[in-house]
């Protein structure tokens, strides 16, 4: 894997509180690099009605996937396959308590491609809001 990469977030929700058919897709490039058997991948993305961007770091193994943003929205997000972790999700508008129960996390690696799948459910403030599953997908950007 080259230090400059690709990198596809793509995201599906379903659930009573979901609009449309849930699907987002996210491509920005990012710096990646490997340590201590954990990947890390360095993005910014700009969000819309938003003039700062958002920084976001990506570290992941087989076992644990956390993202952490920072910047005008800003959470530290702890994906961990059977186990339920909470976050304080700040946007502009103000502060929501996320749930984030984890069901399956699915790492497949190959030179010049990292794919991590994760299965999980949300929830805001203790109440369910939708089932996701998340794709990132990362690649060389030669």
């Amino acid at each position: 894997m080259t230090k400059e990469v690709v990198v596809t977030l793509r995201g599906l929700q379903s659930g009573p509180n979901s609009e449309g058919d849930g699907q987002i897709e996210t491509v920005l490039r990012g710096d990646y690099y490997q340590r201590n058997g954990r990947h890390y991948v360095l993005c910014e993305e700009t969000v819309e009605g938003i003039a700062q961007p958002v920084k976001s770091r990506l570290k992941f193994d087989a076992e644990t996937v956390e993202v952490t943003r920072d910047g005008a929205v800003s959470a530290h997000m702890v994906f961990q396959e059977n186990k339920k972790n909470l976050t304080a999700y700040q946007t502009p508008f103000g502060q929501i308590l996320m749930g984030i129960h984890t069901m399956k996390i699915r790492l497949t690696q190959c030179e010049e491609r990292i794919v991590v799948e994760v299965d999980y459910t949300l929830e805001a403030d203790g109440a369910f809001l939708s089932d996701c599953h998340m794709i990132m997908d990362i690649r060389s950007a030669t």
